[in-house]
């Protein structure tokens, strides 16, 4: 199981978890893990087509996965995937 760092805006979804668990071979993998565990998680994530959403950055052991193989990038055991919405304002 990797481990995924969990932004605050998610947690309630993960029962204030900030670290949880997830089996996958792959970020879409982990995603649809997630769901299984915390319902209401994978719409957050993840727009109607199932592609990540432009604002949610995901990475692998500090790897931003568009960078990569984007929600075909390959996941191990200990592996950890952070996963960072973007931040918007300013001036």
């Amino acid at each position: 199981m990797s481990t995924v760092r969990i932004p605050s805006p998610l947690r309630k979804y993960t029962n204030s978890q900030s670290k949880v668990q997830a089996n996958g071979s792959t970020i879409n993998e982990v995603i649809e893990d997630l769901e299984t565990q915390y319902p209401g998680v994978k719409s957050r994530l993840c727009d109607d087509s199932g592609q990540i959403k432009r604002y949610v950055n995901v990475f692998v052991n500090g790897d931003e996965i568009r960078t990569l193989q984007g929600g075909d990038t390959s996941v191990g055991t200990n592996d950890e995937v952070s996963i960072v919405p973007a931040m918007a304002g300013g001036r």
